[in-house]
């Protein structure tokens, strides 16, 4: 299990992340959301190490960040929003490369570096040059250094960014397939993504945690009335004053409607109502043919609209600090001007 105890970053007077605690239990897919500027980036490289808090503290199955940093890191796999590669090296002798940083045995590099390959779909680019592949290949080669040393814990940061619909698709099918196995922690700003994938969700605004739980949770917990959209067929009157009088609907408000001889409603319920069967039964047997039935539901973008609007949260500003593009100090090479190959897709 993960545990984020009180953590802080500052940065002089700049609070980039606040007192933010919250415990991933093993095995989920745990979604991490927030705007540009929330410290989702910063908060994720305080719980790998590569930088240092200054308060609180991470611990990973019962190991604390600070008091066992290189215990705590052979637990976890980290792919940064942008890979750290040397686009001058071949895909194998870069993977051979961080298996060794990783401190790996000598006698299971080929092996663990061939296994990663397998899983991430890069056989057939292993001999080419990182600096000539697609984007999409170059997430996979990241995801593979991510997962050299059998880490328990993969934190992943917007790993299907500036990809292709296919090579989404694709990384998306691996995430899912390395979950059986692992701990996953991803970030992404695409909220259908989180929410096809993640089995428990965390947002996260000016540093500070708004809201956590499941998808269906945070809908149940935020939604307040639920409501029901109906069209009727027949006199609107009387269709009022039948859907009124509907056990636990609180109000009804009539809707424009341009169907002729038809009457629009929006009936809202208390939140531990359902009233589509009484509705139903009332309309049939009033004579009032439903036309249109519908809930309004609560989206994960309306959730998340919600609860990162500086009207509902408005201390200062917080982004996610200085760059942490490569964040253990480690050089990378500049890209050359030189001949390129086609990209692989």
């Amino acid at each position: 299990m993960i545990e984020v105890r009180d953590l802080v970053k500052r940065y002089g007077g700049h609070t980039a992340v606040d007192h933010l605690s919250f415990t991933v239990p093993d095995g989920q897919i745990f979604g991490f959301l927030g705007p540009n500027g929330a410290g989702k980036s910063t908060t994720m490289n305080l719980m790998t190490g590569y930088l240092g808090p200054t308060e609180g503290d991470v611990s990973v199955d019962g190991h604390s960040i600070q008091k066992e940093p290189g215990r705590v890191k052979q637990s976890i796999g980290y792919l940064p929003e942008i890979p750290p590669l040397y686009p001058d090296m071949g895909v194998e002798e870069y993977l051979a490369f961080a298996a060794e940083l990783k401190k790996v045995p000598k006698r299971e590099r080929r092996d663990q570096t061939d296994q990663v390959m397998e899983m991430t779909g890069l056989f057939p680019v292993r001999e080419r040059l990182i600096r000539n592949l697609s984007k999409g290949y170059k997430q996979r080669v990241g995801l593979a250094q991510a997962l050299l040393g059998s880490p328990k814990v993969l934190i992943l940061d917007e790993p299907t960014v500036g990809l292709d619909p296919k090579q989404i698709i694709e990384i998306r099918s691996l995430i899912r397939s390395l979950a059986k196995d692992h701990t996953v922690i991803l970030s992404s700003h695409i909220l259908s993504e989180i929410q096809e994938m993640c089995d428990h969700l965390l947002i996260i605004h000016h540093g500070r945690k708004v809201a956590a739980g499941s998808p269906a949770e945070l809908e149940r917990e935020l939604a307040g009335d639920s409501s029901l959209e109906v069209t009727v067929k027949g006199d609107a009157a009387k269709a009022l004053s039948l859907l009124g009088a509907l056990p636990g609907v609180m109000s009804v408000e009539a809707r424009p409607c341009p169907e002729e001889g038809a009457a629009a409603f929006r009936l809202k319920q208390s939140p531990d109502c359902d009233a589509r069967e009484s509705l139903f039964q009332a309309c049939a047997g009033a004579g009032l043919p439903i036309l249109e039935l519908r809930r309004d539901r609560m989206t994960l973008e309306d959730i998340f609209l919600r609860l990162t609007s500086d009207d509902a949260l408005s201390p200062a500003p917080a982004d996610d600090g200085p760059d942490t593009e490569n964040p253990g100090g480690s050089p990378k090479a500049a890209p050359s001007d030189g001949p390129r190959e086609e990209d692989e897709d």
